[in-house]
């Protein structure tokens, strides 16, 4: 894929108030194997050395951030939202309050050096491929770096059958009823801020540890592996599964 990182769909206001970057075109460069297979351990999406996700249209999906706090806290001000200097608890992009990441209705925001990226299910996608809860569908939006293909919030009720009823498809993880020990006060930061406020719990929902199932899909009725975008956490995989 060559792309210049920019996305067919309208965005919101950057910079912003929680988001002090520029949309800028980027120089996408992205290739993945057609013939995936799934391997023993799970790569991380993301980061340095980390497994790579894009749209069809060459936006990075990057569901992390770079944004920590300290166990030592005592307001939420004291966390670094930017680089991570000085804490060791992980802050979520969505699914919380606590912290004000800049998103736009896409789940996205931007990074300094200008690439627009997605933390979770891009809506305006979604809404480009006519997909709402009146009119549901899965809708290919992108592929992962080990080759397997990614679809956001509807998928078939069976996975194996695609006359199936088509319903809104859950992760698998579940938030923490109790703090982790040296965590930030929950009266500071509410459970489900920090990565490590989930555990991925099998069954719980329709998915795996990597947000991905096994099934058929309007593009492969022969069946596939593929990854969700959801609006439950953890919102867009985390890992792959992939070789």
């Amino acid at each position: 894929m060559i792309a210049n990182g920019l996305p067919n769909h309208t965005v919101g206001t950057f910079p912003n108030t929680g988001n002090p970057n520029t949309i800028t075109a980027q120089n996408i460069r992205f290739s993945a194997t057609l013939t995936p297979a799934k391997g023993a351990t799970n790569i991380a999406i993301g980061g340095p050395g980390g497994a790579n996700a894009f749209s069809l249209q060459g936006v990075k999906f990057d569901p992390g951030t770079a944004g920590t706090c300290a166990s030592t806290i005592t307001a939420t001000s004291q966390c670094n939202l930017a680089n991570g200097a000085g804490g060791t608890w992980r802050i979520e992009a969505l699914g919380q309050n606590s912290f004000d990441f800049g998103e736009d209705a896409n789940n996205a925001h931007v990074q300094p050096t200008g690439e627009y990226h997605y933390h979770g299910i891009p809506e305006g996608l979604l809404t480009n491929a006519g997909a709402s809860d009146t009119n549901r569908k899965m809708v290919l939006v992108g592929w992962a770096g080990d080759g397997f293909p990614i679809y956001a919030r509807y998928c078939y009720s069976t996975a194996t059958d695609a006359t199936s009823a088509i319903k809104v498809c859950k992760g698998s993880y579940v938030k923490d009823t109790v703090a982790d020990p040296g965590r930030p006060a929950t009266s500071l930061v509410p459970l489900g801020a920090f990565v490590s406020d989930w555990t991925y719990a099998a069954g719980t929902g329709d998915l795996d540890d990597c947000n991905g199932r096994t099934g058929v899909t309007p593009e492969f009725p022969d069946g596939i592996y593929y990854y969700m975008a959801t609006d439950s956490y953890p919102y867009f995989s985390r890992c792959v599964k992939g070789l």
